[in-house]
Parts: C-alpha cells; sequence; structure tokens
C-alpha cells in the first residue's frame, strides 16, 4: 500500500476519538468531506483488499488495544452538515445527533427531540436504531443514503431491518446521509423539551469524564423483572466496582468510566465481571451495547448483536 489516496494518514491514535479514550493506532485514516471523495475511497479500499472501519463520536466504542489494521474513516465537512428543508431536516452522516436536535428545535421540528441525549452521529444511531427516552430513530427517519464500494444507494427505513438498537446496515456499508422527517411546533415548546432532557440526563449519567454510553442492552428475559440492565448491575453489587483502570460509575451502573489509563482490556475485563455478577444472581445474559473496532477480545460466549 505504498501508493496511498492523497489525505489518508498511517498510524493515527484513536483513543483521542473515542469518549472512553483507550486503544490503539489506526493503520490508515482519512476524514473524507464530500460523497465523491468518501466512494472512491472504498472503491481504493475495496481494489486493495483493505478492511474499512468507522469513527463517529465514538461515544458507544471500543478500539483494540493492538489498533486497528485497514482504513478507519471519519466523515466530515459536507458529510457532517446539517441542512433544514421544510420540515425535513437533512444530515450527513457525520453530524452529531445532539446538534441535529437543536437544529431542529431553532426551526421549530418536533419529533426528534430524543436525540440530545444520543452523544452520537447520525450514521452511528442509523446503525444502531437508537433510542432514547421513548424516542426511537427508526419512527422520524424519512432516507438515508448508504456508501459501499459499489456506490451509494438510497434506503427507505423498511429496507433497513430494524430491531432493537440495531439495523441490518453490513461492515463496509456507511450512512453517508439521512433525512428526518418532522412535525411543525412552538420553537420555544421545543427547545423546553431538550433543556428538560438534559437535565434528566444529567441528574441520572455521568459526564465530562472519560466515559462511553449504555454498556449492556436493557434486556428482555423476564427473568430480569423488568429491570433495566443498569438497575441488574447495581443490583449485583456492580456500582463503582474497579478492574485495573476502568470502574462502572458511581452514579450510574451501566456506565464505564476510564478512572486511572484504563485499556480496552481493562473495560472488557470489568464488563464480564459485571456479566458475570448479574447472571449468577439473576440468571440473566446481558448482552454488550458497546461496540468495537479492531480485534478486541470479547469472550466468545457473548452474544452480540
Amino acid at each position: 500500500m505504498r501508493d496511498l489516496p492523497e489525505g489518508v494518514q498511517r498510524d493515527y491514535p484513536l483513543a483521542r476519538l473515542t469518549t472512553i479514550r483507550t486503544g490503539g493506532p489506526a493503520e490508515l485514516f482519512a476524514r473524507p468531506g464530500t460523497l465523491a471523495e468518501l466512494e472512491a475511497l472504498l472503491v481504493w479500499a475495496a481494489a486493495n483488499a483493505v478492511e474499512v472501519g468507522v469513527v463517529g463520536s465514538g461515544s458507544n466504542l471500543l478500539v483494540a488495544d493492538a489498533g486497528v489494521r485497514g482504513l478507519v474513516v471519519k466523515l466530515d465537512h459536507e458529510l457532517s452538515q446539517i441542512t433544514v428543508d421544510g420540515t425535513r431536516i437533512d444530515c450527513g452522516g457525520g453530524a452529531r445527533l445532539p446538534a441535529v436536535s437543536a437544529q431542529a428545535a431553532r426551526a421549530g421540528l418536533s419529533g426528534i427531540e430524543f436525540g440530545v441525549n444520543i452523544p452520537g452521529t447520525v450514521g452511528g444511531a442509523v446503525r444502531m436504531n437508537a433510542n432514547a427516552y421513548g424516542g426511537e430513530l427508526a419512527k422520524v427517519l424519512d432516507w438515508v443514503d448508504v456508501t459501499s464500494s459499489a456506490g451509494t444507494v438510497r434506503r427507505a427505513p423498511a429496507e433497513l431491518g430494524f430491531s432493537y438498537r440495531q439495523s441490518a446496515l453490513r461492515p463496509g456499508e456507511i450512512v453517508a446521509r439521512a433525512a428526518f422527517a418532522l412535525a411543525p411546533a412552538a420553537s420555544a415548546d421545543v427547545k423546553r423539551t431538550l433543556s428538560e432532557m438534559r437535565s434528566r440526563r444529567k441528574a441520572a449519567q455521568p459526564a465530562g469524564i472519560k466515559t462511553f454510553g449504555s454498556t449492556f442492552k436493557n434486556p428482555t428475559d423476564p427473568r430480569a423483572g423488568r429491570r433495566s440492565a443498569g438497575q441488574l448491575l447495581e443490583a449485583a453489587g456492580c456500582r463503582g466496582l474497579r478492574v485495573g483502570g476502568a470502574g462502572f460509575s458511581d452514579k450510574h451502573a451501566n456506565f464505564i468510566e476510564n478512572v486511572a489509563d484504563a485499556t480496552t482490556a481493562d473495560v472488557v475485563a470489568l464488563m464480564a465481571e459485571g456479566r458475570r455478577r448479574v447472571k449468577e444472581r439473576f440468571g440473566v445474559d446481558l448482552e454488550p451495547e458497546v461496540q468495537a473496532l479492531g480485534p478486541v477480545q470479547f469472550p466468545s460466549d457473548w452474544a452480540r448483536g
């Protein structure tokens, strides 16, 4: 891989692009700013048998300590912009979802208020069918432009195979753009809702520290007794538990913090211990919500969507 496309960097430190701040470098890294640049990168990668990964806000991502082979991309410029078109918001896959919610509020549009409490990008939110506080991305999504080495295809929500916290998007498929169909509303009312949601999140979840979003999905197993993953972890004695430099938050047991130069291996070991305790006490197998980039060594018996 001597002849790299313009703008591609070698050995780029990925930890700085994740909120948990762990993991090694990307072998190759690029910030495509237009659809044409993204398509060209994916065509080059396919022609050279180079695997492609994506980093968004890095808020729900574990990067392997050994780093990531292949090309990692982060959407930038045009692919992270947000525009209002009547009652629809068009945005790049790299746009941050809280910024989309704020833009909608200023425009007097309702339906995506819940996004203010999802600290990820639009592309990551689509891939994960993100939801929070009763809102669900799939319900307001109008269309998605999905880019791969074969080009860009526009898909309707029904074509994305949405289920709880996941979609049918395959490796190598990147959400380049998306649009949300919203409803007119009084801007002051929408802004008030955003303020209330921010306050609820601040009161319940850690902020301003090296952490990532929810570690485990809320279980559907009846043995959970309708308790959330955080409630099960707390009842199993995991609040404040530490392994190496990683610890479950004292504020919310389903959040992991980098409290002392943690490695990704520390985080995985802490997750494993929390999962073991919940299984031992309640018989419930928690399923990780965290996404991995590179050879992160999760235990082989973990079900991962």
